[in-house]
């Protein structure tokens, strides 16, 4: 055991505003898939009963992975674990939340997160892996690989979405606000920009990197643990997506510490991106190296530009038609994370050097719907569905990624993966192929119906114990009017678009 000095730059917010550090640890008995099955969300589909199958698998095995405090690793709450080690990752965490998110009133999900604010140290920081066992972090917090993606606070919107839960606002904005701080003290070059590494990043073995002469055994080492003095597009983005949560965060409470800094760096980083990492010869988002010259080695690491909602209008099209390219992001399976046309491309996968991700996949679905690109979501959404669809039929289980040129999974793939991967057979399918967008926080549905058979969902949550159901009947083209029957514990408003741009609201 290393004796390090104290060097922390202690934030007073941690000790006076982080409810997690020293709460009582829920000891709870954990609940299991067979007892509350029936009180999960219900989808139909009619004749469609692979897809019914899969959904419940999903929920199956992500009960199987939960796991509770103890007096050794002190956490507070009951969480989900990556079912990768036997250690909790921020990463995968907030996008096993992204379908948790639904599961809500059978076991509270979004309490992961807490395990990570009950530990964060008092500058600030929080480590992205952190033992089961022990509770202890995995790595020096100044170490380039401690900490990231910055995506808690996207997470704790995205739920918000779905709860209207103040009292969670309330208690996460500041353990928030100080990891953000705490990203902005030591993970910036001095132009203000962002830095990550392979690990840091949660893509491993990208070939993204700047440093081909330094002597090293492998080039994967720098490419997992080294932050290439680049300033990296999905640090800078994710750090401008998390401003604006915490900002939105800021506003439902009424809350004005903060919102200048963070207002800012919004507009500062908005700027640093759009100006010095856009390419416009090949109309993309690319890491920036030391020399200030472009890395051009294309990856969904540029797509979270649409999600941090910095992309300008003008530049939307251009950006987004690299998803549409057969020799770049467009394959059998989408998407895949290395464009097809970079050396290191591997057809069948290779990690994190082509193979297909449900969180990326998620992260560039949510982009694009955020960006009015519905059609295009769609697209996506329901070839990477398909694709999970019939390996799982061949399998019987879900992959930690997929093949992108072959309807398999990855060379290099955990199964049994829920873990994120469960974010496609139940977040994907609810809100992209069955079309259900829950805005709880505006007690607003938006349903979007592509089917034209039977389908809908049942004990949808919008809110805390607040449950819909919607049922669509079966169509004869798409351009027939749907017949919805909406049923639901409180009035809310259940906009419907069909037929591309056909609206009507119950």
């Amino acid at each position: 055991m290393h004796q390090y000095v104290d060097t922390y730059l202690e934030l007073e917010d941690v000790k006076n505003n982080n409810p997690f550090i020293g709460r009582e640890p829920d000891f709870s008995t954990l609940p299991t898939f067979e007892d509350n099955k029936n009180k999960l969300p219900e989808p139909i589909w009619e004749n469609h009963e692979k897809s019914i199958e899969a959904y419940y698998k999903a929920w199956q095995i992500a009960f199987s992975n939960l796991g509770k405090p103890t007096e050794q690793n002190g956490f507070v709450s009951p969480y989900i674990d990556a079912a990768f080690s036997h250690d909790i990752f921020m990463w995968d965490s907030c996008f096993m939340l992204m379908f948790g998110k639904y599961g809500d009133n059978v076991f509270k999900f979004q309490g992961t997160l807490d395990d990570f604010y009950c530990k964060q140290m008092k500058d600030g920081f929080i480590s992205r892996q952190i033992s089961e066992e022990t509770g202890y972090a995995k790595f020096h917090r100044l170490d380039p690989v401690s900490t990231g993606p910055e995506i808690l606070a996207w997470c704790e919107w995205q739920y918000y979405q779905n709860y209207g839960d103040k009292e969670r606002l309330r208690d996460v904005y500041y353990p928030l606000l100080c990891y953000h701080r705490w990203m902005k003290t030591y993970h910036r070059w001095k132009d203000g920009s962002y830095w990550s590494s392979g690990w840091g990043c949660g893509m491993d073995n990208m070939p993204r990197h700047d440093l081909r002469p330094v002597a090293c055994k492998e080039d994967w080492q720098l490419e997992t643990f080294h932050h290439s003095f680049m300033s990296w597009i999905d640090a800078n983005c994710q750090a401008v997506l998390s401003c604006k949560e915490l900002l939105k965060m800021a506003k439902e409470l009424d809350i004005e510490d903060g919102v200048e800094e963070l207002e800012k760096e919004v507009e500062f980083l908005t700027k640093f991106i759009n100006e010095k990492m856009w390419n416009e010869e090949d109309k993309f988002y690319y890491d920036l190296m030391s020399d200030d010259e472009h890395l051009r080695v294309k990856t969904v690491a540029g797509y979270w530009a649409m999600l941090a909602d910095v992309v300008p209008e003008e530049r939307l099209d251009d950006f987004t038609a690299h998803l549409e390219n057969e020799n770049e992001f467009k394959r059998a399976h989408r998407v895949n994370t290395l464009s097809a046309d970079h050396c290191d491309y591997n057809p069948k996968g290779g990690y994190w050097n082509g193979s297909v991700w449900a969180p990326t996949n998620y992260m560039i679905l949510s982009g694009l719907t955020q960006k009015g690109k519905h059609d295009l979501a769609y697209d996506i959404a329901l070839n990477h569905y398909d694709c999970m669809l019939k390996v799982y039929e061949e399998t019987g289980t879900f992959w930690e990624n997929y093949a992108p040129d072959f309807i398999e999974k990855g060379i290099t793939s955990k199964g049994d993966f829920v873990g994120w991967t469960g974010i496609i057979p139940i977040t994907v399918f609810i809100e992209y192929i069955l079309g259900i967008q829950v805005m709880a926080d505006k007690k607003e549905i938006v349903w979007r119906i592509h089917n034209l058979e039977k389908h809908g969902i049942k004990k949808i949550p919008v809110g805390r114990n607040v449950f819909a159901d919607l049922i669509c009947e079966k169509r004869n083209s798409a351009d027939e009017k749907p017949i919805v029957t909406v049923n639901c514990d409180e009035k809310i408003k259940v906009t419907v678009i069909y037929d591309g741009d056909k609206i009507f609201t119950i």
